[in-house]
């Protein structure tokens, strides 16, 4: 057998730089589109030194926050539809535990992301070293630990061996549809300067195969028989549609053939373009009138690749008349709320499924009432967002007017966001014709993601035009890879609407009964001085990218304009206005409220909850 001798941060490397997924066209690319890292004790002797050797087959790039470089590497890989992806290395302290939000992110948004973070001396030799975390109660805890709960997999390398085991699993994991999420290989720091004599075959050229399970045939009979048994079948589009290869292909041809109408969750929209005579939009607490009304009188619901989260499900009360069917690869989620499941690949599941429906087509009044309401709404929707509700722009007219500034803008512009109001309004409103188009991480919810995520898209996508449109809140949470983008020359537009506040929670703590408190800056304890007037325009020039502030819908149309022709990362500041939103739609979201309150208000809301949640499948 032939050897080679590395390393072990030397064999990690060239590993992940062998390892390659087919294109779409063909082609051969690398499954690993590069590795994030920024260096500390801990990383930049070991893995450094074997990322510099290898930074032209496997480029490392510099972020300035390992929570933002991570969340970039979560986003390239939702972009790339889970085909590609990206490694993150940090170093042993303060580094590795930026990464725990991340990874929770990537956890429970089923994405392929690999940490690689530093850690203390597996020989102990000169324990305590700098920003060691030291259990008093189990000598083999450090800080990498707190990963575990939010990894898919997760191994410590403490021999050079290890890693002929670990690395395969860890491609496995980031690579399986099921098991899909973050994998953590803790690097000991001493560990990854030993060397070893690895099997030459070791780094041979590999492409990685995607699988695609499909289904069993007693599951599709099953799933058959009871879709023609309904009157009123409504489908649920979760990501697993975009995610399988042919998903999208396939949930086209199964809605025109059996006239179906199509609820999308955060995850799936997309997959249906927006003008399908079929598409009611959004489903759920962000959903349209339409996606609603049928929800709510649908006898049976088929979900396809959703997790079921109770935004989708309006706490499991919107459709719990229904009889829930489910199609997912992954058994979890394929089994909850009692539902017949089919534990398949969406797109396997979606042809099986038809082919066992033959002819079979939903009731033609159904069909009928469900093209009227999704006509309906699509003429609703283009009123909406050019029309004024307040004295200040409000979200719904800032997104029509993104969509405004370019012909086009449906089927080469990428919308990113993550939290506040803005994930509603674009749910309802955003309209795209490609997959890919809508890029919301609502899994996690996570502020911050905006910008970082923003980035990561780009990366994965540099034809198509990045919208990143975020709050303020979000956007003080973590804004600093706006300067990676312009280091990078990796261009992104940020919209960001001024609220004064975090608006979103603001409304929901009123609804909960609750005064107005610690939400929105007039609302807060502050010192002499108040709150600060924030400029967000020299904040992003500041940080190297061109900036305007913007005061009306005409004012930031014609930005837009100037963002779309800038050669460099863009950020337009609008101030909106922050308790107004897009009324219609919507549904019931279960939240803890009080039992005992001296608020009326509240004893109120939690009457209103009660009886709400008599509505529940259980």
């Amino acid at each position: 057998m032939k050897t080679v001798r590395l390393t072990v941060a030397q064999a990690l490397v060239r590993y992940l730089a062998a390892q390659y997924v087919q294109a779409a066209d063909g082609t051969r690319e690398q499954l690993f589109g590069g590795v994030w890292a920024i260096f500390g004790h801990g990383n930049v002797a070991g893995l450094g030194e074997a990322l510099y050797a290898m930074r032209d087959k496997l480029p490392t790039f510099r972020a300035h926050n390992e929570q933002g470089m991570a969340l970039a590497a979560t986003a390239y890989a939702k972009a790339h539809f889970r085909r590609r992806m990206m490694a993150v290395s940090t170093s042993i302290g303060p580094g590795c535990t930026n990464l725990v939000t991340a990874a929770a992110t990537a956890h429970v948004n089923r994405l392929p992301l690999l940490l690689l973070p530093g850690d203390i001396f597996i020989t102990r030799a000169p324990d305590p070293v700098l920003q060691q975390v030291e259990d008093f109660h189990d000598g083999g805890v450090s800080a990498v630990d707190c990963l575990r709960p939010v990894s898919r997999y997760f191994d410590r390398i403490v021999v050079p061996e290890q890693l002929l085991t670990a690395l395969p699993r860890a491609i496995t994991y980031l690579t399986d549809p099921a098991l899909c999420g973050p994998v953590t290989l803790a690097l000991p720091q001493d560990v990854q300067a030993v060397a070893f004599d690895w099997p030459e075959s070791f780094f041979d050229e590999r492409t990685v195969r995607f699988r695609q399970p499909p289904a069993e045939q007693i599951e599709v009979a099953t799933l058959a028989a009871q879709l023609k048994a309904a009157k009123k079948p409504m489908i649920v589009s979760g990501g697993g549609v975009l995610y399988s290869q042919g998903g999208v292909e396939a949930l086209n041809r199964f809605v025109a053939k059996h006239g179906i109408p199509v609820g999308e969750s955060q995850g799936g929209k997309g997959a249906l373009a927006w003008d399908n005579p079929l598409l009611a939009g959004s489903v759920g607490v962000t959903g349209t009138p339409a996606a609603n009304a049928l929800a709510q009188d649908a006898d049976a619901v088929l979900a396809v690749g959703t997790r079921l989260q109770d935004f989708t499900t309006g706490s499991h009360a919107l459709y719990a008349q229904a009889k829930l069917l489910s199609i997912n690869v992954n058994t979890f989620d394929a089994i909850k709320w009692g539902g017949s499941s089919m534990q398949a690949d969406a797109a396997a599941g979606l042809d099986a499924l038809s082919a066992a429906l033959g002819d079979w087509r939903a009731d033609a009044g159904w069909e009928a009432q469900s093209r009227k309401l999704c006509d309906g709404w699509r003429r609703q929707l283009a009123e909406i967002v050019v029309s004024s509700r307040a004295a200040l722009p409000t979200y719904a007219e800032a997104i029509g007017a993104v969509q405004a500034s370019a012909a086009d803008s449906a089927a080469n512009d990428i919308v990113l966001c993550a939290a506040g109001t803005l994930p509603a309004e674009l749910h309802k409103l955003w309209r795209t014709s490609r997959p890919g188009g809508y890029h919301m991480e609502y899994g996690y919810s996570c502020m911050g993601y905006e910008v970082a995520g923003g980035l990561g898209a780009k990366m994965a996508q540099p034809e198509r035009e990045v919208i990143v449109m975020v709050g303020d809140g979000s956007y003080m949470m973590l804004n600093n890879e706006l300067a990676t983008s312009v280091m990078l020359g990796q261009k992104i537009i940020v919209v960001l609407l001024d609220n004064a506040g975090y608006a979103c929670i603001n409304r929901l703590q009123q609804a909960c009964g609750g005064a107005q408190f610690n939400n929105m800056y007039e609302h807060c304890l502050t010192g002499p001085d108040g709150a600060p007037a924030i400029d967000f325009e020299l904040n992003a020039r500041s940080l190297g990218a061109e900036a305007e502030t913007v005061r009306s819908v005409a004012e930031f149309a014609e930005a837009m304009q100037r963002a779309r022709a800038s050669k460099k990362s863009y950020l337009i500041s609008m101030q909106v206005d922050g308790p107004q939103c897009t009324p219609e739609g919507g549904s019931w979201w279960q939240v803890g409220i009080p039992e005992v309150s001296e608020r009326l208000e509240v004893r109120e809301a939690r009457a209103r909850a009660d009886e709400a949640q008599r509505r529940q499948r259980w």
